[in-house]
């Protein structure tokens, strides 16, 4: 079991009408996104092609920051505003979206972005099929 499933079990009000697993999953896929994210930033920042590499990095260092603060906003449930919580997510899977296409854009030449690109896609899934529960 995961510090993020007993963290969610062991919640005083549980998790609401929220389903356990999904939110798990997204909460999961955000700290990876977050984690590849900022790797690869700092992986693009000792690339010969750096300068080339900026957006890319400015993305990253984006997606990595709204990454971080959805994974603070699904860790409370204690009053937590159901619209703010959708805002979150769609802003994520957006940013994600965002972070994936223009990794991709470099995948052939930089194996990191390539990683990178495949962790934002999953969150952008997971992060998906936690709106529609809402």
């Amino acid at each position: 079991m995961t510090v993020v499933s007993e963290m969610l079990r062991t919640h005083p009000t549980g998790v609401g009408d929220t389903d356990e697993t999904i939110l798990k999953n997204c909460i999961l896929a955000c700290l990876e996104c977050l984690y590849s994210c900022t790797a690869c930033a700092d992986a693009c920042l000792v690339e010969p092609s750096v300068a080339d590499l900026r957006g890319c990095i400015r993305t990253n260092l984006d997606c990595a920051d709204v990454c971080d603060a959805t994974v603070r906003v699904l860790s409370r449930h204690t009053g937590s505003e159901g619209d703010l919580v959708r805002r979150m997510l769609e802003a994520c899977r957006d940013i994600c979206r965002a972070c994936a296409d223009a990794c991709e854009r470099h995948a052939e030449m930089h194996l990191h972005c390539e990683v990178c690109a495949l962790t934002c896609r999953r969150c952008q899934a997971a992060c998906t099929e936690l709106i529609a529960t809402l």
